[in-house]
């Protein structure tokens, strides 16, 4: 027992909180659009986020170009690069040599995704020998990176030396295109977090209480990984109608009818990042570790949003592209 006059104290941690800042990027689909990408891909990593995620098609349809992307911003940039990867429709086989391969790669983190099955298939059933979830694949992930540590020494050195780092998502309010509950997004995220992922990142959300409260609720079920607040900055609303399409996560009314009614791009663009400021400030004074901001691989409004809140790592565009040979 610490004597009364001698008390004991935490020590405290040197330095101030800086939360995490990341990015997601989709591989160009065409050779045309490389140019374009490269040119967002630099501008993110001048920043020197965190991370950069690196989107993988369901059914693996540009697996080739997500790898190649991986790769080369992991051989050109400081930056850590996470390679999406999704299993629905794909055999266990299939997606341990997927697996391998990226791990071959140099790859040495994830984001496991389930993916969306086919659409226009309305009689369409995974194989029998598939991953059916981002749970099976996650463990999956883990099983291949240790039968590679068990059957090679170098690979084993290698991989303590770099542990393996495996991401999944989370839907804070629910997940529409899959009918679950919030109560029910809880409960999985544990099963995640029980099968070795590391940490995780929401789907967009559009009010800071769906993030504080869903976090609030799978802290008291056990879930103590990190959990990142997952942002689309709101200056498109063309944009945010199309990602209600994909992800069933629907903008609010009055975020819509006030961006419908500005006049030119410029307008819109500076009132929905001052927005998306706001909801970013919100999350992160009520202690969100990070901010990964979904870009559809335009950089303004992501640079704009993450300097809104004072995360912009680096102000010079032009010194740091040097660096990041892409």
């Amino acid at each position: 027992m610490a004597d009364e006059a001698h008390p004991t104290h935490t020590p405290a941690l040197r330095g101030s909180h800086r939360p995490t800042v990341s990015f997601e990027l989709m591989p160009p689909r065409n050779p045309s659009a490389a140019p374009r990408f490269w040119e967002t891909a630099r501008r993110l990593v001048a920043v020197h986020p965190d991370f950069v995620s690196v989107t993988y098609g369901a059914g693996g349809g540009d697996r080739a170009t997500a790898r190649d992307v991986v790769s080369t911003l992991l051989a050109g940039t400081p930056v850590l690069a996470i390679a999406h990867l999704t299993c629905v429709g794909a055999s266990r086989e299939d997606v341990s040599e997927v697996i391998d391969d990226f791990l071959e790669a140099g790859v040495r983190a994830f984001l496991a995704l389930r993916g969306d099955p086919p659409k226009g298939q309305p009689d369409w059933r995974p194989p029998t020998d598939g991953v059916h979830s981002s749970i099976e694949l996650v463990r999956l992930l883990r099983e291949v990176e240790s039968a590679r540590a068990a059957a090679d020494p170098s690979s084993a050195l290698r991989g303590a030396a770099r542990p393996m780092s495996i991401a999944v998502a989370t839907f804070a309010n629910g997940n529409p295109g899959a009918g679950t509950t919030r109560e029910q997004e809880v409960c999985r995220l544990l099963e995640k977090q029980q099968a070795g992922a590391s940490f995780a990142i929401t789907q967009l959300f559009y009010e800071a209480e769906t993030y504080t409260e869903f976090v609030a609720e799978a802290r008291a079920a056990g879930v103590t990984i990190p959990i990142l607040a997952g942002l689309l900055p709101a200056t498109e609303p063309k944009r945010l109608r199309r990602v209600e399409e994909l992800t069933g996560v629907a903008a609010p009314a009055h975020l819509l009818e006030a961006l419908d009614a500005l006049d030119t791009p410029e307008a819109q663009h500076a009132y929905g990042v001052a927005r998306s400021i706001e909801l970013a400030q919100a999350v992160l004074d009520a202690g969100a570790p990070g901010l990964h901001v979904y870009t559809f691989n335009r950089h303004e409004p992501a640079l704009d949003l993450v300097e809104g809140v004072g995360l912009r790592h680096r102000h010079d565009d032009d010194a740091p592209l040097a660096e990041a040979r892409l």
